[in-house]
């Protein structure tokens, strides 16, 4: 069954069996240099940064891979803050990050490459919150209120008031609120704690990639939250949609700007996006989207490119990937739970790419 909003096409059919799970998102476990050109005109590129998008990149690189075998795309789910880091010592050919680069950032690359960074958006999606309290509460509400004292520390226990008065026919205990953050330079982070502070009037922590945070346990990666979210009871923490969805964890109906309570889905999540204008740099922030309907923790994700690499074809991959994964790639991202950008902002996104990646 198809679903159209605005632009976006959305497809309720099943993931096929190839759709690789959370689990086999890392390629590797130590950072490779970059690879230029293997023998037998075959082309490699490695790239590592966000776990946000890593299922949806996986599943692009296998497919790409299978349609094009000369192509070999080795992507490591390091999270943001370190992708961000290897992108800018060229340490791999592409870098990934669900923040958009800091003016810090651009600048450190300006002066050492002498020219601008490429940042654009391929995909985005939601961040949720998955909590494990049983099997007998899987349609948890918090409102804002309640959220905001959950990551302030301000609420302890799953019985509170706050919390109580959103679920009135739940049986919610006194259990202990196991609040489970990142641990690593985080893209999700920067979305989430860009959310927090600004829905939350008492949130002191900030906003980054990074933060030290008033509570909670800290794990590495989306794919560590959920691991630790699975094996706590009484936990919750932040992960983008799709490792929740994929690992059966429940996931808590939030209210959004409007008041309303809406559930994470990529439905809800892309009406967060419609009516954005999005800056030349393609930097949106999206903190508390106004729409009704819309879910309230979503953004984009963005591939980091260079202006020139030595090895022309690497910049030829480069160039037909992204336009393959904006033309082709969309049903897998649909598939997965992500969502498709618009066909306007693909169109931009694929002009800059061809007209700024090159070859020396």
């Amino acid at each position: 069954m198809l679903q159209k909003l605005g632009n976006i096409t959305f497809n309720n059919a099943k993931t096929p069996h190839w759709v690789l799970t959370i689990t086999g998102v890392v390629l590797t476990t130590g950072l490779l240099s970059c690879q230029s050109q293997t023998p037998g005109n075959q082309v490699s590129l490695i790239g590592a940064g966000a776990s946000f998008p890593a299922p949806l990149y996986q599943t692009w690189f296998d497919v790409y891979n299978q349609q094009n075998p000369n192509v070999k795309i080795d992507y490591q789910s390091i999270g943001s803050g370190a992708g961000v880091n290897q992108y800018l010592r060229r340490t791999v050919d592409f870098g990934a990050t669900d923040a958009p680069l800091t003016e810090e950032e651009r600048q450190q690359f300006r002066a050492k490459y002498n020219t601008e960074p490429i940042q654009v958006p391929l995909t985005g999606g939601a961040v949720v919150f998955a909590y494990n309290l049983g099997g007998d509460v899987n349609n948890l509400r918090l409102s804002r209120q309640a959220y905001c004292g959950i990551v302030q520390g301000d609420i302890k226990t799953w019985d509170n008031p706050l919390i109580a008065k959103q679920n009135p026919n739940v049986n919610l205990s006194n259990t202990p609120i196991r609040f489970v953050h990142r641990s690593d330079g985080s893209g999700t982070t920067f979305l989430f704690t860009n959310h927090i502070s600004e829905v939350c009037p008492n949130w002191k922590a900030g906003v980054g990639k990074s933060i030290n945070w008033p509570v909670g346990i800290g794990a590495k990666g989306n794919e560590g939250i959920t691991a630790q979210v699975q094996q706590t009871q009484g936990a919750i923490g932040y992960v983008e949609y799709v490792y929740a969805k994929q690992s059966n964890l429940n996931m808590a109906t939030l209210e959004n700007k409007a008041g309303q309570f809406v559930d994470p889905s990529p439905e809800s999540a892309a009406r967060a996006l419609q009516g954005q204008t999005i800056p030349q740099n393609f930097a949106l922030e999206i903190p508390d989207p106004p729409e009704q309907q819309a879910y309230p923790i979503v953004g984009l994700t963005w591939l980091l490119l260079y202006n020139q690499y030595d090895n022309p074809a690497q910049a030829t991959t480069l160039k037909n990937f992204v336009d393959w994964a904006l033309t082709q790639g969309d049903k897998y991202a649909l598939q997965l739970g992500y969502i498709p950008i618009s066909d306007e902002l693909a169109q931009r996104v694929q002009s800059t790419v061809s007209e700024k990646v090159a070859a020396r």
